[in-house]
Order: C-alpha cells, then structure tokens, then sequence
C-alpha cells in the first residue's frame, strides 16, 4: 500500500493539465457515447434506415478515414519531432494534421452540401436527424482540434512549445479520431 506522500509525489510528477485533458475527454466520451447509444437502439426499433443510408458515399467515407487516420499519424510524429527538440519537423507535422484535417472539413462539407441539395435536411427523418447531430458535432470536434494545433504550429516559431502540450493535443486529436472509427462503421457501413 502506497503511503499519502508516495501518492503525493506520484501526483505532482503529472505534467500540469493532463488530468484535465482526461477528465474533458471522458465527458466527451459520455457525450458520444450517449449519441451513439441512442443512434444503435432507435434504428434496432425503426424500420426503414437502409434506404435513407443507402444515400451516404461509404468510398467518400472511407477515404476521409484515410485522411483523419493518416493525420493521427502526422501528430504521433509532431509529438516526436518536439521530443527530439526538431523545431522544423513539429511544424512540418503539425501543418501537416492541420491540413489533413482541413480536408476532412472540406469533404465532409461536399457531402453535406449534396445531401441537402437532394432535399436531405435534418428533419427529413430520424437517420438524417442522427447523422447531422453526430457527424456535425464531431466535425466541430476537428475543427477546435484544428483550431489548438494551429495555436501550436504559431507558438513553434518561440520557445513556448514543448512535448507535453504537443502531447495534450495529440490526446485529444486521437480522441477525435477514435470518435470518427464508431461513426464510420455506424453511419455508413450497416
């Protein structure tokens, strides 16, 4: 059994914020986990979302998979320029996953346009209700994400930057991707 000051030094060796980042996260995670939960048991009790579904472009999809899984990749790879304090490659990565997450934005935007130019708005329907709601809010998720890793990219240029935030963001840029992982599956794939 650990002693109070054995915990006490556990806890302060955490690098300021990261239990803030978790705690966020797991709210976030009740958020879409309720989404999705509600999603899963209101289509087993309709009838009818195939057809509204067969609407959705799974290659558009999977390709903006592609493109969110690849910029995981860029911000694991930010995360290790920083550590090995390379100033040119943490913001070689991080405009990287800034770009990448622009063009999920922008294809994401193309399909949203399409849909209500066919006269699929949100209340069209419950499926287009859900899609709207969980795919709308994780792409306000990408876009703060977006919007920190464009904050790190300005603050590379100085010694403000270090791996802990780089760190802080890539949590929750991966969360952000794991979100898109049930969605895609969910919303485009059954």
């Amino acid at each position: 059994m650990k002693t109070p000051a054995a915990t006490q030094a556990m806890i302060t060796r955490l690098p300021p914020g990261k239990i803030g980042v978790w705690w966020f996260l797991a709210s976030e995670v009740m958020v879409f986990g309720g989404l999705i939960g509600t999603y899963i048991l209101t289509r087993l009790g309709s009838a009818g979302w195939s057809a509204e579904a067969a609407h959705l472009s799974a290659p558009m999809a999977a390709i903006n998979t592609f493109i969110l899984l690849t910029s995981s990749m860029t911000m694991v790879m930010a995360f290790a320029a920083v550590e090995k304090n390379n100033d040119r490659g943490l913001r070689t990565f991080l405009l990287l996953t800034i770009f990448l997450g622009l063009a999920f934005l922008g294809i994401k935007a193309y399909e949203y346009s399409s849909h209500l130019r066919a006269g699929f708005m949100p209340s069209t329907g419950s499926f287009w209700s859900f899609y709207y709601t969980m795919t709308g809010l994780h792409a306000l998720h990408v876009l703060a994400g977006i919007i920190v890793n464009l904050i790190l990219f300005v603050m590379a240029r100085g010694p403000l930057v270090n791996g802990h935030r780089v760190e802080l963001a890539g949590l929750y840029w991966h969360f952000v991707d794991v979100v898109w992982i049930f969605l895609f599956p969910l919303l485009y794939l059954t």
